[in-house]
């Protein structure tokens, strides 16, 4: 097809997907509209026996291989993957967003989790999202501009890991990408079906100038890119560390852009930045089948819920055999209602709110929820649980939209790292300051602060607060040894994505690249979508004999995953996006 009627035909679905934004009247709303999806192709499976790297972009993999085999560790490999995704695939990750690792220290054994999540502001309060009416912003009226950019917290929690597990110097690890930034890179067909379809790209001039030609279309698939302003930056942090990211110049020009954004100013201060601080947690891990399936626990929602969903799974199997795909279907689908029901009520910022973190993934808890699966038919509606140690609360809705990026490392000494990083929606806030987009994580906030009876919500926006998020970087273990290192993108979704792909992978013995490559199924909540030309039609119509209702769309997953099998390793990259696995 001529490039000219693909420009077109993207313009028109890029109408489409903005109409359909109309409809959102806030951000607790489910199904706001993902990242536009770009294609399918076929995931095939890397062999290695030392090392790899499965990232979200061939750019960011060869600039982690490039470090493995000069003998990095895997967060070293980690960090120069994250700096050159920043450039490579600026509209998921990037520098001005944050962050979820775990990391397997092989020497000492021992498994640590990361949080390098957004904090908001310290001058914000549960109205920050609310008009003058009390009603909550329209999601793209909050989104777009500084009002929505939390402090950013990827490369603090970055520089802290590599001060534990870093081989190679600090400043070594930032070469791949300032020479990409200043060599340039060519604009990908994901990059370019982004700019066109994501809505308010081009609202801000320097956004406008890098990505955009005069005449106010992107630049053109195979176009060279070069940023000089980000290779300065990463220069001046790879010389002086993350100090100056934030109590240095860099801080400096973040806070200016958010202050003196002209479509909606925020209130991030200087000295929010100076005083982030990344967290080391402890990671929330439980029994599946013969493993040990360990997350990233609050205010990630991903450890707590994959691990619920795979446990629901296995406990409703012992009495109901999964005989067919429909069956599966079935029962996944209500594993995932019950489990986000848990989610949607206990989950927010633990420095916050009592979270009943081992109780959502405890087993005899699990088994009793299972119960409440018929394998006959849909439940109409589930009602959060009350895991032990739950507080009372009531169910809330928050919105997370998929501009995020996983990747998985393991190196040659057998350290292992799973990190999903985001921005949050595509292009973040449209905040662009020194080459990089800063996120747009306060939305990821309920908008609302309180219920209808005056209850407050767990995840509502406060000061120094740390939003929920969904991202869900997994290890697995058998006999205490790590087996799989495996996450995505997607919003919400990734929950989904994650457990289906685990799921197929340990209890259906699938190898690595057909588990991701599968129809994805979701449901949260009401919602359940499966993934569009995936299913056969018989399936469809049993899963409505069942009482299901159900949306077909394409989706958006990025999963990145590193099996580990008898001394070596198996990758596998996600079709549906331009990810690649690099190993030696």
């Amino acid at each position: 097809m001529p490039l000219s009627l693909i420009t077109k035909s993207y313009h028109l679905a890029a109408l489409a997907l903005l109409s359909s934004l109309i409809s959102f009247s806030h951000a607790s709303d489910p199904v706001i509209v993902p990242e536009a999806a770009s294609g399918f192709k076929q995931s095939a499976i890397l062999h290695a026996k030392s090392a790899m790297a499965v990232t979200a972009n061939p750019h960011a993999s060869a600039a982690a291989e490039k470090i493995l085999r000069a003998g990095g560790s895997a967060i070293d490999a980690g960090i120069a993957a994250q700096l050159v995704l920043g450039l490579v695939e600026p509209q998921s990750s990037g520098i001005g967003g944050g962050a979820f690792m775990l990391y397997w220290d092989a020497k000492h054994k021992h498994l640590s989790s990361w949080d390098g999540r957004e904090t908001a502001p310290q001058t914000v309060d549960e109205h920050y999202f609310l008009q003058d009416n009390g009603k909550p912003m329209r999601f793209f009226d909050a989104v777009i501009g500084g009002h929505s950019v939390g402090v950013p917290g990827v490369l603090a929690m970055l520089e802290a890991a590599h001060n534990k597990f870093g081989k190679l110097p600090w400043a070594d690890l930032f070469t791949p990408a300032i020479s990409l930034a200043n060599e340039g890179f060519t604009i990908s067909p994901r990059l370019y079906t982004l700019l066109v379809r994501m809505p308010k790209v081009a609202v801000n001039p320097a956004i406008s100038a890098y990505f955009f030609s005069p005449d106010g279309q992107p630049k053109a698939i195979g176009t060279v890119l070069k940023n000089p302003a980000y290779a300065a930056a990463l220069q001046s942090i790879a010389s002086q560390g993350a100090e100056t990211f934030y109590r240095g110049d860099i801080a400096k020009h973040i806070v200016k852009a958010v202050k003196s954004d002209k479509n909606r100013s925020g209130a991030l201060s200087f000295s929010d930045l100076a005083n982030y601080q990344a967290k080391q947690r402890q990671p929330v891990c439980s029994s599946f089948l013969e493993y040990t399936v360990c997350g990233a626990p609050p205010p990630s929602s991903g450890g707590t819920t994959v691990i619920a969903i795979l446990k629901l799974l296995e406990a409703t199997k012992e009495n109901h055999p999964l005989r067919t795909e429909a069956d599966f279907v079935h029962t996944f689908i209500e594993a995932s209602r019950l489990a986000f029901a848990d989610r949607n009520t206990y989950i927010a910022d633990p420095d916050f709110v009592d979270v009943p973190t081992q109780g959502l993934v405890e087993t005899s808890y699990l088994r009793q929820r299972a119960g409440l699966i018929d394998h006959k038919k849909r439940t109409q509606s589930f009602a959060a649980g009350s895991p032990p140690d739950s507080p009372k609360r009531k169910t809330s809705t928050s919105p997370e939209l998929p501009s995020t990026s996983h990747f998985s490392i393991v190196d040659a000494n057998g350290n292992v790292l799973s990190m999903t990083s985001s921005i949050e929606t595509a292009f973040g806030s449209r905040v662009f300051v020194d080459g990089f987009l800063l996120n747009n994580q306060l939305t990821d906030f309920s908008f609302i602060p309180s219920n209808a009876d005056g209850s407050k919500i767990a995840n509502r926006i406060q000061a120094g607060k740390r939003p929920r998020s969904s991202m869900s970087p997994i290890i697995v273990f058998k006999n205490d040894q790590p087996l799989l290192a495996i996450g995505s993108p997607g919003g919400a979704r990734i929950i989904d994505y994650v457990a289906g792909s685990v799921y197929r992978i340990l209890a259906d013995s699938e190898n690595i690249a057909s588990a991701i490559s599968a129809g994805h199924v979701i449901a949260m909540g009401n919602t359940t979508e499966l993934e569009s030309g995936r299913f056969e039609p018989e399936i469809k119509a049993q899963l409505t004999q069942r009482g299901h209702h159900f949306t077909e769309r394409d989706q958006t997953s990025g999963l990145h995953g590193i099996l580990i099998k008898n001394q070596a390793l198996e990758g596998a990259a996600d079709p549906r996006r331009e990810g690649q696995a690099n190993g030696y």
